[in-house]
């Protein structure tokens, strides 16, 4: 990697090690992540994403690996970075008992804001989040959706370049699940970078630009969501005929092929992608086989993970009666990051 791509990355890392006692839960990991993206750590229980991001965000130390977060030196400068990152974990870290912005006016005071200032941040991401007109409610009287949005809101006080998220939409509704993904999305379009530790896959899938996939402290593949797709067997063209006569003919040209003769089709095996279906349209063109339509069938996140990992992903998000797991980030560890500048 040049000296030009490392100052485009939010996170470098390079033989990241952690163990507790006997245990290795990290052994030996390599992560770049470029600014202004979204980067998804996925893996079963137990695959070390938690630790990976209390490493990263300074509340644990590494045994072993070089890491810069921020451009700083992990290290040697985690002042700097707790300046630069912003953390919200599984569960909202939010006080029930205060209003929406006396939350957030608590963060101002946390992170050394003057009132004014304070007061103007506050008010500027509650309109933002659109929480303006519940500003002055009891947050214990808010909707689980609204209170992940002044979760995120209350993070966003401190500025930060850089964004972990774990689990950011556990337990929420559809609708507010794609009004939360919305929200990531707008600030990486304001140039932040997300660094997103999920099991929900469909999340994955929607909204990072890379995902590597953790399993037993190790990172077993890494790519976008298609590449990773393309990774695992089963993706195939299946192609429709309007008569058995192209259907015959299509079936003798591709050789290799399951036939649906009631259904008038053909399942190609194939990964779907431009160059492979023009190859094989142009074969089907020059034996002049007549395609009435095509779909494109490729394995999602889910076969990916099985494949990868041997384990079935999780279910989506905790909803009543399925609790999810413990917050690694809990509201002390948010504060005392903030009173440390």
């Amino acid at each position: 990697m040049t000296a030009r791509d490392e100052t485009r990355l939010a996170i470098s890392a390079t033989g990241l090690r952690k163990s507790f006692g006997r245990t290795t839960v990290l052994d030996g990991i390599d992560l770049a992540v470029h600014e202004g993206t979204i980067f998804a750590l996925l893996g079963p229980n137990g695959a070390g994403k938690t630790t990976t991001v209390q490493i990263l965000s300074t509340l644990i130390t590494a045994d072993a690996g070089q890491v810069r977060v921020a451009g700083h030196d992990l290290a040697a400068e985690p002042d700097a970075v707790r300046a630069a990152i912003g953390v919200t974990g599984q569960f909202s870290a939010v006080d029930h008992l205060l209003t929406g912005t006396e939350n957030m006016l608590l963060m101002a005071d946390l992170h050394h804001l003057g009132r004014r200032e304070g007061r103007r941040r506050a008010a500027a991401l509650l309109d933002r989040f659109d929480l303006t007109a519940d500003a002055e409610k009891q947050v214990a009287a808010y909707s689980g959706g609204m209170r992940r949005r002044l979760d995120l809101a209350m993070t966003l006080v401190g500025d930060p370049r850089l964004i972990f998220l774990d689990e950011p939409t556990t337990g929420l509704d559809p609708r507010s699940r794609r009004t939360m993904w919305q929200i990531i999305r707008d600030l990486v379009a304001r140039g932040v970078t997300i660094f997103l530790s999920t099991q929900y896959l469909e999340e994955a899938d929607h909204l990072a630009d890379r995902i590597a996939v953790l399993d037993h402290g190790v990172i077993v593949a890494e790519g976008s969501a298609a590449e990773l797709k393309r990774r695992v067997p089963g993706g195939h063209v299946r192609l429709h005929f309007a008569d058995v006569r192209d259907l015959d003919a299509a079936a003798r040209t591709v050789g290799a092929a399951v036939r649906d003769s009631d259904a008038l089709t053909l399942q190609v095996p194939g990964d779907g992608d431009a160059r492979s279906l023009r190859d094989l349209l142009n074969q089907l063109g020059q034996a002049d086989v007549e395609v009435d339509r095509l779909s494109i069938h490729t394995p999602d996140l889910d076969d990916v993970f099985l494949a990868l990992t041997g384990q079935a992903p999780a279910a989506g998000p905790a909803s009543p009666g399925r609790p999810g797991r413990p917050d690694a980030t809990p509201p002390e560890a948010r504060a005392k990051k903030a009173s440390s500048r």
